[in-house]
């Protein structure tokens, strides 16, 4: 609900206040006297764009201030969204510099002209007579038949699930889109793994087969030279052991004259052993040496087996080998998980889908059971407005998918004369006919649908006497639940006002300003008698204009 609104260096307005009825709030005034520029200046708030033209002092700026009770707007999370304070009083300001600079502010804080629309859309409801009207948008028309079913804690929880569904379908195609991927990656690496595991490669096995091949390679040298150390320890006939035999018979018949020779002895004696034992293990290992081609290849082909599969991944030894054949393995295991979610998630959606239609077909039943009576009601009124041949009819078409808003898309189809055919409201050319449709269809979802503050700029254009009145009656009970504005050269709507403005020029010695006055009781029957006859008005037209105020 707006509060007040002030003015300062806009167009032919020096400085002006207005504070605002919570109800109905009425400005008239002569063509010319500025009307059209308050609107102009509100305009700024809710976001338009400006120049230097409408600055009533070039030199200085021009500063348009309108203060807002916004508790019952559940902006507190638009506010958040924006990093803005949120306050119960909301002010929003906009200033024009005389170089032409603009800027826009809400309780003080610096913002873009995206986010005052935003947040201006939720305040104000503003109607020109020709202006396309929200009642031409599907989604305002659907707000309007699911206030009437009453499905409004029906409808916020199946929203809320809804957004939950539309983000786990962004989570699932992110997912398909990287498992998609991964499979074309799965083929090369369950590829490589096999290769890798079909190797039977084993820790150690690298240097194992090296050691292997030198030997098997340079056997027979080997063997020559196990044979020769052999003859010389134990075969020939000045044989190292033979040498040995004879040393030690010559210590051990010394070794008993005293303790020294007796030590020499049995550490003799104890090489003599240990040479006996090598000599039988080089004996061992000489015929356990043989040249063995099919071993040589064998081993060969081991080796370059691993050589190649090292260079093949850029391994540089055989436990690097090991390291990329087991982190393949994990790879697969990975995308195997992968598609167990992508399978989980998708049974979520189809569980999450199900319930969503089950709730949006319960929803669909409400608005369908509501649209007969309201169609009957709109009709009666726009009879009751000089519509006699009006035709309305709320078309409610299924969709294919689940939206924000159900299975249903609605459109409102109008007619206002006899045997035209019925059209979408958005297709309809007259302005007022338009203006007349949206303020009937509004009232009748006054009291169950948050609408922001409306204001109606001339929507009684070629409309008066008891059609008038009963426009004005309209929006005398559309205000018993949502402040109203209304622009007007009506007398029979103007008297239905809580308060109501007077615009006027006013002639200085150099230019001619813009003012508002807020009327009193006599000055209002006045104004009324004015509007009913001339000015100055009759003694007849001052008593119609009480009458007026007494209906």
């Amino acid at each position: 609900m707006i509060r007040s609104l002030q003015i300062k260096n806009y167009a032919i307005i020096e400085s002006l206040e207005m504070q605002f009825s919570e109800g109905l709030t009425i400005i008239t005034g002569e063509t010319g006297a500025g009307k059209s520029i308050l609107l102009g200046a509100l305009g700024l708030i809710m976001g338009n764009r400006a120049d230097t033209k409408v600055l009533f002092n070039g030199s200085d700026k021009c500063i348009v201030e309108a203060v807002f009770d916004v508790r019952q707007y559940n902006l507190v999370s638009f506010f958040d969204s924006n990093e803005l304070d949120y306050d119960d009083e909301l002010i929003i300001r906009r200033e024009i510099t005389p170089a032409g600079k603009s800027r826009a502010f809400v309780n003080d804080t610096p913002v873009n002209l995206k986010v005052l629309q935003e947040m201006s859309s939720s305040l104000i409801d503003l109607h020109h007579q020709f202006d396309t009207l929200d009642i031409h948008k599907q989604n305002f028309q659907m707000q309007m038949i699911d206030a009437l079913a009453g499905n409004k804690k029906r409808l916020d929880a199946y929203r809320k699930s809804f957004r939950q569904l539309t983000k786990l379908k962004h989570q699932l195609a992110v997912m398909q889109e990287a498992n998609s991927r991964a499979a074309r990656e799965q083929e090369f690496i369950s590829f490589q793994l096999k290769e890798l595991q079909e190797a039977g490669l084993e820790a150690g096995e690298q240097d194992k087969l090296e050691q292997e091949l030198k030997i098997l390679t340079g056997a027979e040298e080997v063997k020559k030279n196990l044979s020769a150390a052999v003859f010389q320890l134990s075969d020939s006939e000045q044989s190292i052991t033979s040498q040995l035999i004879e040393i030690g018979q010559l210590l051990a018949g010394v070794s008993g004259l005293s303790d020294d020779l007796s030590d020499l002895y049995r550490r003799f004696s104890a090489v003599q052993e240990e040479l006996s034992d090598l000599g039988r293990d080089i004996e061992r290992a000489s015929e356990s040496v043989e040249y063995d081609e099919e071993k040589i290849q064998l081993a060969q082909d081991r080796l370059d087996l691993i050589y190649r599969l090292e260079q093949k991944h850029q391994a540089a030894n055989l436990e690097q080998l090991l390291a990329i054949r087991d982190e393949f393995a994990r790879q697969l295991q990975s995308f195997s998980d992968s598609s167990k979610e992508e399978e989980k998630l998708a049974g979520t959606i189809k569980g999450l889908t199900a319930e969503l239609t089950k709730i949006a077909l319960d929803l669909q039943k409400k608005r369908r059971a509501a649209i007969p009576a309201f169609e009957k009601k709109v009709k009666k009124m726009l009879a009751h407005l000089s519509m006699p041949n009006a035709q309305f009819k709320v078309q409610l078409s299924t969709r294919e998918e689940l939206s924000l808003q159900g299975l249903d898309e609605a459109a409102f189809l109008f007619s206002a004369n006899k045997g035209m055919p019925l059209q979408r409201v958005k297709d309809v050319a007259s302005g007022g006919e338009l203006a007349r449709l949206s303020l009937v269809t509004k009232s009748l979802v006054a009291s169950a649908i948050p609408l922001p503050t409306l204001i109606f700029d001339e929507i009684d254009t070629g409309i008066s006497g008891d059609v008038a009145l009963k426009m004005g009656d309209i929006l005398r009970s559309l205000s018993d639940n949502h402040q109203v504005i209304s622009i007007t050269h009506s007398p029979q709507i103007a008297s239905k006002a809580d308060a109501h403005y007077f615009a006027y020029k006013k002639e200085t010695s150099n230019r001619t300003l813009a003012k508002v006055k807020l009327l009193t009781k006599e000055e209002k029957i006045r104004a009324l008698a004015v509007m009913l006859s001339q000015n100055p008005p009759s003694e007849s037209a001052l008593e119609n204009a009480r009458e007026l105020l007494l209906r």
